[in-house]
């Protein structure tokens, strides 16, 4: 007999986790899962976060999903990583206050780049300029590839920005075409058996629906894995502090108008503000805490920024309490997205938490109904990547030099920090982030994500003890000249972020087959 899987909740988690498990365990074959969605035209898409990360690619050509698609519908663009800006400095109070996480360092073909730029092999050039071509392409506004490249193809890494609503929409229509069955009901009831396990759900429609596996996707009402399970929320609000965001649309002065090709992270006196270059329009929005600002003076802030192209836009307030649930996966019940854990936009993390749930859902799918061992290591997966973001997150703020508000003086404050970040920070006072410090198998971020933070965030690791075993200068310096002319081609061969956008909007069959 099939195994039988029922999400409640739509949205980007809910279809996103519902094509790829359908395609992941052969929905369309037999003796596959069948997988079943109910959503409720009653809620709606929270919709805030509107940027990936790079993982995004595969888990989209998995589920099935052209990159043409992706931009026609969903008013794509392309992201090659995020540009923090007033992070380290008040404005006014630094020469230089921003810095580029990109999502790729330099192939040079010669030693490790680091250790020879902190020494100064680089001249004052600051670390993402000196270590990749992307900070050159995103100052330019340029493309990561060239339309003649396959899907989710190209030179230099990248991920997306999107319209939310119109990804889930998409992500739906995929789904189904996979095999999902859909039906649109709100659930009234969640029923537990004598185990305590959920032995169905009751729908507003009438009928009762049950299944070996729930996956919960409501969002943060978690009916599922919270109120009918039981499974606590690990809060962090004395480590992030931000709670709440504004959300406004902005309008492009004129269509033709250059499209950001990262996302822009503007620090304020109480949180950021996030900026998102899609197709007809930007998405902005004010991330802050309510235990230092008001809604309306943040609301004032954001409009501020985002200047006349705002004027008359409706503003979205939504409040959120960062933290997860240490379990994820409990009996037959598995939470994904953010019914099992959300921080904030920071990094774009939330969606990347769906993809990996997904992918641990359908490599430790009880076939054999050995539900308590693939919930022991979904958990402790899930959990040590919470552990390990938050750590990454967190980061962001406590190596701030900015003193002019509350907000940011109690982000350095030592109690906020958590152990285990203090730890990394020790570490890395005379030798560089590198890969003893990173774990495949839980870490989202790598290394060079590491590494671009905690230099542009102006952090010094002392190497003159060990000065002498860095013998290679002049290799390093030839290949900083080989990331300089790097950057000077990917300037003038890739095609502008709009320019990309354009072709693939009049493609027909995805930008790698109408290159001709």
């Amino acid at each position: 007999m099939p195994k039988r899987v029922l999400i409640v909740g739509g949205g980007t988690a809910g279809w996103l986790t519902a094509g790829y498990l359908a395609r992941m365990l052969g929905a369309d074959r037999p003796g596959g899962a069948a997988i079943t969605l109910v959503e409720s035209r009653d809620i709606g898409i929270l919709g805030v976060g509107e940027g990936t990360f790079p993982t995004i690619r595969r888990t989209l050509a998995r589920i099935g999903i052209g990159e043409a698609d992706l931009v026609r519908r969903c008013g794509a663009t392309f992201k090659q990583g995020a540009r923090f800006v007033h992070w380290r400095h008040a404005p006014g109070q630094g020469a230089r206050d921003h810095y580029l996480h990109a999502f790729q360092q330099a192939e040079t073909n010669g030693p490790e780049l680091l250790p020879y730029w902190l020494m100064g092999m680089a001249g004052d050039m600051p670390w993402d300029e000196a270590s990749t071509p992307q900070k050159r392409a995103v100052d330019t506004h340029r493309a990561p590839k060239l339309p003649s490249h396959p899907d989710y193809v190209g030179p230099l890494n990248y991920a997306f920005h999107f319209d939310a609503a119109a990804l889930a929409d998409l992500l739906r229509d995929q789904g189904i075409a996979n095999g999902v069955t859909h039906i649109v009901d709100t659930v009234r009831e969640v029923r537990l058996g004598e185990d305590g396990a959920i032995s169905a759900v009751v729908l507003a429609g009438g009928g009762a629906i049950d299944a070996d596996l729930y996956i919960d996707c409501t969002g943060f009402r978690a009916e599922l894995i919270g109120r009918a399970l039981g499974r606590p929320w690990k809060p962090v609000g004395d480590t992030l502090f931000c709670d709440s965001a504004i959300a406004i649309p902005v309008s492009y002065p004129r269509p033709d108008d250059p499209i950001a090709s990262c996302t822009i992270s503007t620090a304020q006196s109480a949180g950021w503000i996030w900026d998102i270059g899609l197709d007809a329009r930007r998405g902005t929005g004010y991330v802050y805490s309510s235990g230092h600002i008001g809604a309306e003076e943040a609301e004032r802030a954001l409009r501020a920024y985002a200047g006349p192209g705002a004027a008359g836009a409706e503003a979205r307030r939504f409040r959120f309490t960062a933290g997860y649930r240490e379990v994820s996966w409990h009996k037959n019940c598995v939470a994904v997205g953010l019914s099992s854990g959300f921080f904030e936009p920071l990094e774009a993390t939330g969606i990347v938490f769906s993809e990996v749930a997904a992918g641990l859902i359908a490599n430790l799918f009880p076939w054999a109904g050995d539900f308590e061992t693939s919930a022991r290591q979904f958990n402790r997966n899930m959990r040590r990547r919470y552990e390990r973001t938050l750590d990454f997150l967190k980061m962001h703020y406590c190596l701030t030099s900015r003193t002019d508000s509350a907000f940011w003086r109690d982000n350095v404050a030592p109690a906020s920090v958590p152990d285990s970040l203090k730890e990394l920070l020790d570490r890395w006072r005379f030798r560089p982030p590198n890969e003893l410090d990173v774990d495949a198998n839980v870490d989202i971020f790598p290394e060079a994500s590491w590494q671009y933070v905690l230099y542009g965030m102006g952090w010094h690791t002392d190497l003159s003890a060990k000065r002498a075993v860095f013998r290679y200068q002049d290799e390093a310096r030839q290949a900083f000249a080989r990331v300089r002319a790097q950057a000077a081609h990917a300037e003038s061969n890739l095609p502008s972020n709009r320019e990309l956008v354009r072709f693939a909007q009049r493609a027909r069959f995805g930008m790698g087959a109408n290159a001709a």
